[in-house]
């Protein structure tokens, strides 16, 4: 009881406020609750999914990672590729917040307390058996519960990481929570890079800190000296790699645009090395890996940046990062599926979150989403109060240009989505 009230004194009041409302309702049947008997059998929770959350699609490349992950043998858990992907006896559950998104906009606006909530409330939809349905007014109660969480967008993880593992200690529950962060941070050290540190993440998680601290750390802890790390938060480039027409310019133009950016930042740093490792820090950027890289070549033809940046980059993208931690963890907890065994998921499930179009009080935008004023206005603590619901998704419910960048970049998540 000691280490319980410990656990919430360290949480926000909002988190607190939450994991005493989902301890009040152990049926599930309220929302922002689960079904707290879900893990009462060892056995039967190695059979269960692995959630993986975002903010929206973005998730998805992370998703993609864990679907043709090969880098370890699957008989000896040992490191190395034997032809067959790591979690080919697993099966994800995915949720995206697009209704919600962008998450890199609350801390512009002072509503970090308030996407501190959603990132508890996601974790809390993977936990638990609710969900909506595409039609219908009522929820349903058939999804199952996860074994492992995967906080697969940078400002959730920024943001919400430890709620969610504080969450989970204080509900006594043996779910494993990765968030891609720390994994990136871990796919920096094993870089061995010699040379500056940039990221391109969004606004939300540089301003956050989280990548130069937990990179920092993570360095430091190995034993290795920390070079000059710089950071450049975009509020377009994911945008455009998502084809939203709110961003007319090429991916190109805009990702020539923060390299720039990044470069300036990491000139003012006074750095002694050329900038070497570039992280990929928002869940969209890998899908413009070799964009960016084009970019960074052409700066280096301007006398500016001719020495400031490495004639060769190496990135780091956290989504395989993210991807062999969850590995290592699962395997230590003894969690993980063997060959002859099943999930009790034949195929992944898609969910997507969207305006409830019939709770009173809600604002809508021309478009059917939620009014901006109104979606960055609100404040933590209303548990009774939906206004937006986690429904199945499909290929149609994705916008053409995004449904084109999965179909085309991720095909593994495709052929999941498509079935």
């Amino acid at each position: 009881m000691k280490t319980l009230c410990l656990l919430l004194f360290a949480l926000p009041l909002h988190a607190a406020d939450l994991i005493e409302h989902a301890k009040a309702h152990p049926d599930g049947k309220a929302a922002f609750s689960y079904d707290t008997t879900a893990w009462s059998d060892d056995e039967a929770t190695r059979h269960l999914p692995i959630g993986v959350f975002d903010s929206g699609i973005g998730g998805l490349t992370v998703l993609e990672a864990l679907l043709t992950l090969d880098a370890f043998h699957n008989d000896t858990l040992q490191p190395g590729a034997d032809g067959v992907a790591d979690f080919a006896q697993e099966r994800f559950i995915y949720f995206g917040d697009q209704a919600n998104m962008p998450y890199g906009n609350y801390s512009a606006v002072q509503r970090t307390d308030y996407l501190r909530e959603l990132i508890v409330k996601d974790a809390i939809f993977l936990l638990g058996r609710r969900f909506w349905p595409a039609e219908g007014k009522e929820p349903q109660f058939t999804k199952p519960p996860v074994k492992a969480i995967v906080i697969a967008c940078n400002t959730a993880t920024a943001y919400g990481l430890e709620d969610i593992r504080k969450a989970v200690a204080a509900w006594k529950i043996p779910v494993i929570v990765v968030g891609v962060v720390e994994a990136g941070a871990r796919g920096v050290l094993e870089s061995k890079t010699t040379g500056g540190i940039g990221v391109l993440a969004t606004v939300g998680t540089c301003a956050s800190g989280v990548y130069p601290r937990t990179i920092t750390q993570t360095l430091g802890l190995a034993g290795q000296s920390v070079p000059v790390i710089a950071q450049q938060g975009s509020a377009t480039l994911a945008g455009a790699i998502e084809g939203d027409a709110a961003f007319p310019e090429s991916v190109s133009a805009y990702a020539l645009k923060e390299a720039r950016a990044l470069a300036e930042a990491y000139r003012d740093s006074k750095p002694t090395k050329p900038l070497q490792t570039i992280v990929l820090g928002c869940t969209h950027y890998p899908l413009a890996k070799d964009e960016i890289d084009t970019a960074f070549t052409a700066l280096r033809q301007e006398p500016a940046f001719a020495d400031l940046i490495a004639e060769t980059r190496l990135f780091v993208n956290p989504a395989e990062a993210t991807a062999k931690e969850l590995f290592r963890e699962l395997a230590k907890a003894k969690l993980r599926l063997k060959a002859d065994e099943r999930c009790i998921l034949e195929h992944g499930q898609f969910y997507l979150s969207v305006p409830r179009v019939d709770e009173i009080g809600i604002q809508l935008s021309a478009d059917g989403n939620l009014d901006r004023d109104y979606k960055y206005s609100r404040s933590p603590g209303q548990f009774d109060y939906e206004d937006t619901k986690n429904v199945p998704l499909s290929p149609a419910l994705i916008p053409p240009n995004s449904a084109k960048l999965v179909r085309e970049r991720l095909p593994a998540v495709w052929r999941s989505l498509s079935r």
